[in-house]
């Protein structure tokens, strides 16, 4: 008799410190080694979007992200099967607030292929 191993879990844990504590080392652990990832925001729109291809252009993204001074916020996230869903806000101490909605096939509980859509304040905030 053949036993079929449990698919391998997501680990929500690590997406909420690494997003919350900004280490961008926790997260890119959340990735397979061949992950793409695309961002879609007003500068890099959906015909065109930033397409990063593998751990090391996402991890030279994710510590360009982090080491800037915002607080990042894991707002919601969902996980079913081997799909993933989550919501980060974030805000800069100018008060400028960025939204992010991304989604995520999973493939043994790593991200290997992700669309995050960004939305930033366009004006300063009131003060």
């Amino acid at each position: 008799m053949t036993t079929m191993a449990a698919p391998t879990a997501f680990d929500v844990r690590a997406l909420r410190e690494g997003i919350e504590r900004a280490d961008a080392r926790t997260l890119l652990a959340l990735y397979a080694d061949d992950a793409e990832l695309r961002v879609v925001d007003r500068k890099t729109q959906p015909s065109h979007p930033l397409v990063m291809h593998g751990r090391d252009e996402i991890g030279a993204m994710l510590d360009d992200l982090y080491a800037r001074e915002t607080s990042h916020t894991l707002e919601q996230v969902v996980v079913q099967a081997d799909r993933l869903a989550f919501l980060e806000s974030c805000r800069y101490p100018d008060g400028v607030r960025v939204l992010v909605s991304s989604t995520a096939e999973l493939r043994d509980g790593r991200i290997v292929d992700q669309t995050s859509v960004q939305a930033w304040d366009e004006n300063e905030p009131a003060q």
